[in-house]
């Protein structure tokens, strides 16, 4: 896979990770209560070596209940222990005696009735608890570099996994915009990765000019916890000091049709990534796709470390939903999955 910029300096350790499901634990926050009625029950499911949308079928067909009328927020990584939520459309019905639910791998934890189905992206964000061990390397400078991160935060890149195994999804995107036919969930998985490709190179050419966390003339800004854009503006102290609060962030372009909202430098430097890939960008905005914006910089909440003993660091952290976990612990380790399970 391409190898981005770090934004502090390159990783200070080594290690192994996932050497377990337990050393990587992922918890949904939906960022609202269920009101405890309505048409919906929403199920929280802690699982392990297993994909989201895997289960939400079996949680489906447990309860006798379509496809259509399952939800869930987002996808949770497979090899982790990790727990979500899935809603299930059961009106006018009771609830299935979840402790029959018998799937390898998969806990209901509680089920508790709502009045709308859960959509994708509908939470607020997922917190982290991460196991790195075998660790070497710089470990004197780990606390200054993970304050430095939980300060500044991070470029807010797409993780490997939205590219699938070495790349797949890549491939599975030239082929499409080279015109061949393919399923809707690959189509899916295709078009994210060409989108996510473009934006990570946007992103990368930022931080090596040292500008990802910065103001550029023409630049689209974001509000920090929300999806909500604006500008471009001209840059000014309000703005400014908004930016160092991290109430704002800048944007780069999720790619489809379209005129690009910035303007100015922040344009050119968008339009020239993209004509450098094409196929990529003219194929997204023939498949429908319309231009969006995405957050150049992501805020690490609640970080917090300690070591477990000298070779073993523990993190845990929470990030707004669409962020992956991966990118804020490659801004201080590399690692391998040598000793993981089998699949991982």
């Amino acid at each position: 896979m391409e190898r981005f910029p770090h934004a502090h300096g390159g990783p200070l350790l080594r290690g192994v990770l996932r050497a377990e499901p337990a050393d990587f634990i992922v918890e949904e926050q939906l960022g609202f209560e269920p009101v405890g009625t309505g048409e919906h029950v929403f199920v929280q499911i802690e699982k392990a070596q297993a994909n989201t949308d895997w289960v939400a079928q079996k949680l489906g067909a447990f309860a006798g209940v379509a496809a259509i009328g399952v939800g869930y927020a987002g996808l949770k990584d497979r090899h982790a222990v990790t727990r979500q939520w899935i809603s299930l459309h059961l009106p006018g019905r009771a609830d299935p005696d979840w402790a029959a639910f018998d799937v390898p791998g998969v806990r209901v934890l509680q089920a508790v009735r709502h009045d709308r189905k859960l959509k994708r992206g509908a939470h607020r964000g997922n917190r982290f608890r991460i196991r790195l061990r075998a660790v070497s390397g710089e470990t004197g400078a780990v606390d200054a570099r993970l304050a430095a991160i939980a300060a500044g935060g991070v470029p807010n890149y797409f993780g490997e996994q939205r590219f699938g195994r070495d790349g797949d999804n890549l491939v599975l995107a030239r082929q499409l915009f080279g015109g061949q036919r393919l399923p809707r969930h690959l189509r899916g998985y295709a078009l994210s990765a060409a989108r996510s490709l473009l934006f990570n190179r946007l992103l990368a050419a930022r931080v090596d000019a040292g500008s990802w966390n910065q103001a550029l003339a023409g630049e689209v800004w974001m509000l920090d916890g929300s999806h909500a854009i604006f500008g471009p503006l001209p840059f000014d102290d309000t703005l400014a000091a908004r930016l160092a609060a991290h109430d704002i962030h800048p944007t780069g372009p999720m790619w489809g049709r379209g005129a690009l909202r910035s303007a100015d430098e922040v344009r050119a430097l968008e339009a020239a990534v993209a004509a450098a890939e094409p196929e990529l960008a003219e194929g997204l905005a023939a498949a429908g796709l319309d231009q969006e914006r995405r957050a150049l910089r992501l805020g690490v909440a609640d970080l917090s470390w300690a070591w477990e003993d000298e070779a073993t660091l523990v993190l845990t952290f929470a990030l707004e939903s669409g962020a992956y976990a991966t990118t804020v612990l490659r801004e201080l380790a590399d690692w391998n999955t040598d000793q993981a399970p089998a699949g991982a």
